[in-house]
Order: structure tokens, then C-alpha cells, then sequence
């Protein structure tokens, strides 16, 4: 999820698409809120870790 926002925020700001720049910004806290909490030894949707 975080690779993917990222990707997300480069395409959006080379080609200039406003909508993947703030989907990308969106996936990527939430991927990082996801790794913190999974890193933390919270069980996230039922996993230990969230990959």
C-alpha cells in the first residue's frame, strides 16, 4: 500500500491529475499507520503482522 501511494503521488505530480495525488497522499498514511501499528504487535484484520 505504500509503494502504491507513492507511485500514485509521482504519477500525479508529473502528469499534473490532482485526484491520484490525493488518493496517493491517502495510501500512503494509511499504509504507514498499518506498518507502525503491525511493527507495534498489534493484530490488524485478524493478522499479526500486516505485510
Amino acid at each position: 500500500m505504500i509503494a502504491l501511494g507513492v507511485i500514485l503521488l509521482i504519477i500525479g505530480f508529473v502528469t499534473g491529475i490532482s485526484i491520484l495525488w490525493t488518493i496517493g497522499i491517502v495510501l500512503l498514511v494509511i499504509g504507514l499507520v498499518l506498518w507502525i501499528a503491525g511493527s507495534l504487535g498489534h493484530a490488524i484484520g485478524g493478522r499479526r503482522h500486516y505485510y
